[in-house]
């Protein structure tokens, strides 16, 4: 009996418990007034379908609950997981913001959604069938001209093109919100390149590791039969027998690139950028080291208009010159296609209910928000009678310049000047504006310090073309959160957060996955064709950490030197200095006196070539290119390198502290130089890495020598150059006397041995040339391998006694050939190589 008291007596001390963290969680929740709450009635009280999740949430106690978060947040920051926000020429990345607390919606209201959600991209792709082709919508007085003609997504070479598959929309996204009635509204659509599916996996991923609890016990709806479609009806695109596919991203600087890559990966396709793709016979084709490869879909991530040079926007570097006519000519599939952001605009949206009764005989399941444009004469004058009530926005694209330049405004915050030019630009060009009803969204909790609150939301809900000709709705979404109660601020740019969208299943759910059965999976040991721009920034992120090296080892050795004042350490310090300067890290004249003031200059002067600051920041900028082919610690230590030497690093007031940044510096070097070593699989990628690293050590050291190795050179100046080397400790255990220069110049340019000498970066380049990319055993060498080999056999015969000044020059020269060489043959690029020969000598 006292048995049973006590494990009665503890049951009930929990329930208490739990009953206490619930009403600490939820006690004050109260909703916006006006707005609907997803979670809770307008007396603050949970709806049903949130009642498990509060109570397991209440379950775990406000400390595990923020352990719990605090978890997926570090799961965020581990995976790489950013978001690229402009506030600059390239902007700067921000980790990802996640909302802890997800966003519950009932299978019942989830399925009525789903149904609004396929009505509307069926209208819309109808709609682009009709504007690209036999336009009876205009023709017919359903849909003004100007009111397709007036976008700048109107993209007129592509009429009369129909898309292979004919459908314009393989995936839509749909921006809504909920009215106060808690009805769901359309805010806006998303048909040009929807971004956030990737996000939304993020998010799911995150919150399914934090709370996995209630993420099993509720039976959420999984999201992998949603990517499992959209890659079949891509698939189903491709040519026969082929199921190449491309990812086509405008490059690292786009500011969801890290869903580009993300996604990439996950649905197994190639990510490529415009420069990566030749039209060849009105084909498309990946330039690879091992040739061009075909490719026949491409998942199309930039604008329309910036796809072809040729026959839309001259002016871009994005795009790929011919693809347009390659798409005429049936020989590529688009998802999107090109022109589908025209149904984006504010303007149509004004026109799609009477469009969606016109073509289908039957109202919207779900309403967009009311919109008047103003390029019609009724609506114009009824936007201009009622503008305290109206929220003014362009009718196409962001902004109206110099009306309205920072996007849609309400029009009853208008101040007098503001308020007289815009009615003047509403009555001078009334086609450019639409007026739209004020809308008040819906809010879902967040967790705000150990507590919930409610805050607005949008959620993007995503719509996926099958391969049989049907629709398929992602069960659950990409939600933006308010940080405050500003609806406006529903923007990651504007500094939002982002949740995931859990839709409650009546019955068990099936555990889809895109990824094979284990018992199923093929052993393999290549990762398929490298593209031929991600093998170039692989070379030359090799070359720009070896010359950040290199131009670090100089500052410590003339920096260990500075203070000295005997013969021997002058002499070094001079050529010391001078080799800086050659290197572009000093300018040539009237630079910094003092050593402090030269540390400063050699590691964070962004104005300066070859500064250690400009170098690190080119290699981030390579690094960035194929981030998805580097390791998340790879990255970090590239990264925290650049960031250490960045315009933000704290002040260096003496030597002994530009010694210690140095110091710092070249450890985060030698740490990446480990992982590529150690943690990188012998691939192709990894060779092309390892030639810039092994190319740029031999140019740099044969330049050293013939600096510092002079006959006439100086016990100093040849310590100098062991320690720049990093080979004293090898040459004190050979030789017993002072640093002579036939034995220095011995260990650092012919000694095979030696991890830093000319000698073994030739060796390990001939290797490296031997084994790459359509070179076979036996074969005619190439020009690449016949310099290499050349080179190689040079150095190993050398006398260290009979070498000249000249013959090093020439050695240098070799490696300039072989870098030409090779970028000719595998990245087509060979003029940055000569230019910077060209400049240094």
């Amino acid at each position: 009996m006292a048995d049973g008291r006590g494990a009665s007596k503890r049951q009930g001390e929990a329930a208490r418990r739990e009953a206490e963290t619930l009403e600490a969680l939820i006690g004050g929740y109260r909703p916006l007034t006006g707005a609907y709450d997803e979670m809770a009635d307008p007396s603050g009280q949970p709806r049903t379908h949130w009642q498990p999740f509060l109570k397991a949430l209440a379950g775990l106690g406000s400390d595990e609950i923020s352990r719990r978060f605090d978890a997926a947040d570090r799961y965020m920051r581990d995976a790489g997981v950013f978001y690229r926000v402009y506030d600059g020429a390239q902007g700067r990345e921000r980790p990802w913001p996640l909302s802890h607390l997800p966003v519950l919606i009932d299978a019942d209201d989830w399925q009525r959604l789903s149904g609004a959600l396929v009505q509307r991209a069926e209208l819309l792709d109808t709609i682009l069938r009709d504007i690209y082709g036999p336009a009876r919508l205009v023709a017919d007085g359903v849909l003004p001209a100007a009111a397709i003609a007036g976008s700048p997504e109107f993209l007129r070479p592509l009429v009369g093109t129909l898309p292979r598959g004919e459908r314009f929309l393989r995936i839509y996204a749909a921006d809504i919100g909920r009215g106060p009635d808690g009805r769901w509204w359309i805010l806006s659509d998303r048909a040009q390149a929807p971004s956030g599916a990737g996000y939304a996996l993020e998010n799911r991923i995150a919150l399914s590791r934090a709370l996995p609890e209630s993420y099993r016990a509720l039976e959420i709806e999984r999201l992998a039969s949603f990517f499992q479609s959209f890659r079949s009806s891509l698939s189903s695109l491709a040519g026969q027998g082929s199921t190449r596919v491309g990812l086509l991203t405008p490059g690292p600087y786009n500011e969801t690139y890290f869903e580009h890559a993300y996604l990439a990966r996950y649905l197994g396709f190639l990510l490529v950028e415009g420069e990566d793709l030749k039209i060849v016979d009105d084909r498309v084709h990946l330039r690879t080291v091992g040739g061009l490869m075909p490719i026949d879909v491409l998942v199309r991530r930039l604008d329309s208009d910036f796809a072809d040079p040729l026959e839309l926007n001259v002016a871009s570097r994005l795009g790929v010159p011919g693809l347009v006519r390659a798409i005429k000519a049936g020989q590529v599939a688009l998802a999107n296609a090109l022109g589908t952001g025209v149904v984006e605009s504010r303007a149509l949206m004004s026109f799609t209910p009477a469009i969606q009764r016109h073509l289908f005989g039957e109202d919207l399941l779900m309403p967009n928000i009311a919109t008047w444009w103003c390029g019609q004469k009724r609506e114009r004058d009824l936007v201009l009678d009622n503008l305290d009530e109206m929220v003014i926005a362009p009718a196409f694209g962001v902004v109206v310049p110099g009306v309205l330049d920072r996007g849609p405004v309400l029009g009853a915050s208008l101040d007098g000047a503001e308020r007289a030019r815009v009615i003047a630009a509403l009555e001078h060009r009334g086609a450019d504006f639409v007026g739209q009803e004020v809308v008040t969204i819906g809010t879902t909790p967040v967790w705000t310090n150990g507590r919930l609150a409610p805050s607005p939301m949008v959620l993007r809900a995503f719509v996926a073309a099958n391969a049989d000709g049907g629709w398929t709705v992602m069960p659950g979404g990409f939600c933006r959160v308010s940080d405050g109660n500003d609806v406006r601020a529903l923007s990651m740019q504007a500094g939002g957060r982002s949740s995931d969208v859990w839709v409650i299943s009546h019955g068990p759910v099936d555990p889809t996955t895109l990824l094979p059965a284990p018992e199923s999976v093929s052993v393999k040991r290549q990762i398929g064709s490298l593209p031929s721009r991600a093998a170039d920034n692989l070379f030359w992120l090799g070359r720009y950490m070896e010359r950040t090296d290199t131009t670090l080892r100089l500052l410590r050795a003339y920096l260990n030197r500075a203070a000295e004042a005997d013969t021997a350490t002058r002499d070094a310090t001079s050529s010391l200095l001078a080799l800086l300067m050659a290197f572009g890290t000093l300018p040539p004249e009237k630079g910094p006196d003092r050593p402090a003031a030269i540390g400063r200059a050699v590691l964070t002067d962004t104005a300066r070539a070859g500064s250690a600051a400009t170098l690190t920041n080119l290699a981030r900028g390579a690094a960035a290119a194929i981030r998805e082919r580097l390791s998340p610690d790879a990255w970090r230590t590239v990264t925290d390198l650049a960031d250490l030497l960045g315009a933000a690093a704290p002040a260096m007031e003496t030597e002994a502290d530009a010694l210690d940044r140095a110091h710092q510096a070249l450890r985060l070097n030698a740490a990446f130089s480990g992982l590529v070593q150690e943690n990188m699989n012998r691939l192709v990628g990894w060779r092309f890495l390892d030639v810039g690293r092994r190319l740029e050590r031999a140019v740099l050291t044969c330049r050293i020598l013939r600096a510092l190795a002079e006959p006439q050179a100086t016990t100093g100046v040849l310590d100098a150059l062991l320690e720049v080397g990093d080979s004293q400790i090898t040459y004190r255990q050979r030789y017993v006397l002072a640093p002579a220069r036939v034995p220095v110049l011995d260990l650092l340019y012919l000694d095979v041995n030696n991890p830093r000498s000319v000698a073994f970066q030739a060796e390990a380049l001939r290797e490296h040339v031997d084994r790459l990319p359509g070179t076979e055993v036996g074969d005619v060498l190439n020009d690449g391998q016949r310099i290499a080999t050349r080179l190689a056999a040079e150095l190993r015969v050398a006398d260290a006694r009979e070498i000249t000044a000249d013959q090093v020059f020439e050695s240098e020269r070799d490696l300039f050939r072989l870098s030409d060489a090779i970028s000719l043959r595998y990245f087509a690029l060979p003029g940055r190589v000569r230019r910077e020969w060209e400049a240094w000598t």
